[in-house]
């Protein structure tokens, strides 16, 4: 199981009187976004809409309201917060979402809103992993070495182009959306699936495919955690590319924790 760290939650003052349904944006695109959108589904002390960029091509449902398409940089999403009359806003989306969440961050403070950050504790390794801990895609490549090498890549399709400076390599990639042919290095094998995955099938997949080396964002959660359950039991090593920095926000990693954020005012 991954190990974390979380630390305890803020103190809840009392509850918000409030006449009106409380406005809020969810970022979403995540499982944990999905799961706040269960939780909040037919509360009629919220009015909340689930915004998702649109990358994926067959989101998942929400049981929310969705928007879907990008907002124009910190000034359209401070538009929207104005003219949406949003009062709280909830950053759910993946923990690689960097540009998303920095444009929050900054729209929220320009309008004074209360943000919180809910995502998925990073991965810590455990005895038996042998993790490279590398801060990006290039050092994952660097990690990789110079002599050819049989690599899963488990990193998503948009930061693929970055390993097309080492063709050397054959590579098992693995997306759930089709890669632009152009990012696609000259020896692959391309899987389009989405987790969750299992312990087994990620073992018979490393196997077969006689990988050496599997390539991962540390993004948390339990749905792709297999490959490094997999990669341990193997002895595989892993250029395990760490999350960035989330800014001054507040982060929880429990659901309750982003429900309590939406009712109550909370202590800072």
């Amino acid at each position: 199981m991954p190990q974390t760290n979380t630390p305890a939650a803020a103190p809840l003052a009392a509850p918000r009187q409030k006449a009106e349904p409380i406005r809020a944006l969810i970022l979403g695109g995540t499982s944990e976004a999905r799961a706040l959108a269960a939780r909040l589904a037919g509360d009629a002390r919220l009015d909340a809409v689930v915004s998702l960029a649109g990358r994926t091509s067959a989101p998942l449902a929400s049981l929310l309201p969705v928007r879907i398409g990008g907002f124009g940089g910190v000034e359209g999403l401070t538009r929207y917060l104005v003219e949406e009359r949003i009062e709280r806003v909830i950053d759910a989306t993946h923990p690689f979402a960097a540009r998303i969440s920095a444009n929050a961050r900054a729209a929220c403070a320009a309008l004074g809103l209360p943000l919180l950050v809910f995502t998925r504790a990073p991965w810590s390794p455990v005895e038996g992993d042998r993790w490279i801990e590398v801060a990006d895609n290039a050092g994952a490549v660097a990690a990789l070495g110079e002599a050819p090498r049989r690599v899963f890549l488990t990193i998503g399709r948009l930061g693929l182009a970055d390993f097309l400076c080492a063709p050397q390599h054959y590579y098992l990639i693995r997306t759930i959306d089709q890669p632009s042919k152009e990012d696609l290095p000259p020896r692959y094998e391309l899987i389009l699936e989405r987790g969750p995955f299992t312990v087994e099938s990620e073992l018979s997949l490393m196997r077969a495919a006689e990988v050496d080396i599997v390539v991962s964002k540390n993004s948390g959660g339990r749905e792709t955690y297999a490959k490094i359950e997999a990669a341990r039991a193997l002895g595989l090593p892993v250029a395990m590319v760490t999350p960035p920095r989330g800014g001054e926000a507040r982060i929880v990693h429990h659901i309750e924790a982003a429900v309590d954020f939406l009712f109550y005012e909370t202590s800072q």
